[in-house]
């Protein structure tokens, strides 16, 4: 039986793409690979980190103040330095950071007014390799 394994990509539109590419690149360091296009490989990710895939209701809240049907998560290492990049860039933040057991979350408008969230997962405790005598 076929079955999906994973996200394969985030689209959206946009009045006028290359701006936008241009100020996701500038304002976060979005590796861009085409003037419209970014590709993100899983091994150079975090390994506590994951792809979420969530459908909310219709009536959700969560999205606002976009009037988008869509929000992209993106993964960060430093969710306080991202949102100072993105709004020294032009975007608006939202909201405080919030912080959970498996991260950090922040929010913000990019200039077309779609909500982006930010998430810097919560670093896991390292074992120790070293045996006990």
């Amino acid at each position: 039986m076929a079955q999906v394994l994973g996200v394969g990509g985030v689209f959206f539109k946009s009045s006028n793409p290359r701006k936008l590419a241009r100020w996701y690149s500038r304002s976060l360091g979005i590796p861009l690979a085409g003037p419209t296009v970014a590709v993100f490989k899983p091994a150079g990710m975090p390994k506590q980190s994951y792809t979420v895939w969530s459908v909310f209701p219709a009536s959700t809240r969560y999205f606002k103040p976009s009037e988008s049907q869509l929000m992209v998560n993106f993964v960060v290492d430093d969710v306080e330095g991202a949102l100072a990049l993105v709004v020294a860039a032009g975007g608006k933040a939202i909201g405080k950071v919030r912080e959970y057991p498996y991260g950090r979350f922040g929010w913000f408008q990019d200039p077309d007014g779609n909500k982006v969230e930010l998430w810097q997962p919560a670093r896991q405790e390292r074992k120790s390799s070293r045996k006990r005598r």
